[in-house]
């Protein structure tokens, strides 16, 4: 690894309407870290209401999520499912490159994403795209690295406030609502 990894790298300004993509670590950004290990190898994470709501606002957008982790579990595939993330991968040693990847099957670049990570395995694409960002909790080098931290911790909404600061920078959080609302009223 570069010695200079963890130096906050220099990055043009964000055009947030180039913004198409957000991906995310699961551990410790989707959940609170913990995982919970119970009767034949049944494994259980801990996901937040609030950050579904906001993956529910996104299908109003042309933004487009995905999830790239080093673990596999079924509770993600399952959450997924439920949110209707379009990408989902696990058991991932190689994060950038995955989303490199990604990127290339999108037809995508690094300055249409968002990342959302909480340690040192999330560091490569965090140097790398558009707009880094750390749940309130993630560890203190991943957050003077990112360029925004959440409010909420992972796995507490830290997502949400995620969600909501693309939706407030790209100008359509209130359209995105609107459009939500319409729906269910």
């Amino acid at each position: 690894m570069d010695k200079n990894c963890l130096v906050k790298p220099f990055k043009r300004p964000v055009t947030w309407s180039e913004i198409k993509l957000l991906v995310m670590d699961c551990d410790g950004v989707l959940t609170d870290g913990r995982i919970i290990y119970g009767e034949n190898r049944q494994e259980l994470k801990h996901f937040h209401g609030h950050d579904g709501m906001g993956f529910l606002l996104l299908r109003y957008t042309d933004i487009k999520t995905a999830i790239i982790t080093g673990r596999s579990s079924e509770a993600l595939r399952r959450r997924c499912e439920d949110l209707r993330i379009e990408h989902l991968f696990q058991g991932v040693q190689n994060k950038l490159q995955c989303l490199d990847d990604l990127l290339h099957e999108l037809k995508l670049e690094y300055k249409n994403v968002v990342y959302m990570g909480d340690d040192f395995n999330d560091v490569p694409i965090m140097r790398k795209v558009a707009f880094s960002a750390s749940p309130a909790d993630g560890i203190v080098d991943v957050q003077k690295l990112a360029d925004w931290v959440a409010q909420n911790k992972g796995g507490y909404g830290a997502v949400r406030d995620m969600i909501n600061f693309i939706l407030t920078h790209k100008g359509i959080y209130e359209k995105t609502v609107k459009l939500y609302l319409e729906d269910i009223c």
